[in-house]
């Protein structure tokens, strides 16, 4: 049987949709880290023996409850995203400059952004957000991104173009790229 602060975390995990620290499970669940870290170690034993689609595992980033890789395939068949290429284009520039200003993405890109900022923030790909120090919106890519596209951080030592290029090949290659 699984412990109350365990199941707790459970719920913590799952709401939150996103890897977290020890110290933030802790504050949200209201208990010490030690306890924290006894609830991990028992989801993840627990997830571990039993047959579940579900996985608590630990990232760079926390602790995260996710689907197992096993199944990623059948997120791609359920839950299939279809993109043209220019926001697919839009998207990559999104994520290798994030956060960017709406106004420095247009110039960067070009008007069509103007259609494929709403239609990314509806797929949930990116947030768009009033910045305080222009008249501009921030824009910057969001949990489902990574989670999506399978993509934790590109390498730093490429040039933005490299970058931006294999970005898009990473994408085209998820099947994601499907006409303009």
């Amino acid at each position: 049987m699984i412990t109350a602060t365990a199941t707790k975390i459970e719920a913590i995990l799952y709401l939150k949709g996103k890897p977290l620290s020890l110290g933030e499970i802790a504050e949200y669940a209201a208990c010490d880290r030690a306890a924290v870290k006894e609830g991990i170690i028992e989801l993840m034993d627990n997830y571990a023996h039993r047959d579940s689609a579900l996985e608590v595992i630990e990232t760079p980033d926390g602790y995260s409850l996710q689907l197992r890789s096993d199944f990623q395939d059948l997120v791609q068949t359920m839950i299939p995203v279809e993109l043209g290429v220019g926001a697919l284009r839009t998207l990559a520039a999104i994520a290798l400059n994030s956060p960017i200003l709406q106004s420095d993405l247009i110039n960067l890109r070009g008007s069509g952004v103007y259609q494929h900022v709403p239609e990314l923030v509806e797929l949930g790909f990116i947030r768009k957000r009033r910045d305080s120090d222009s008249r501009s919106y921030s824009l910057q890519v969001t949990p489902k991104f990574h989670q999506y596209f399978q993509i934790e951080q590109l390498p730093q030592i490429l040039s933005n173009n490299q970058k931006e290029e294999q970005l898009e090949l990473e994408l085209e290659l998820k099947g994601v790229g499907n006409g303009e």
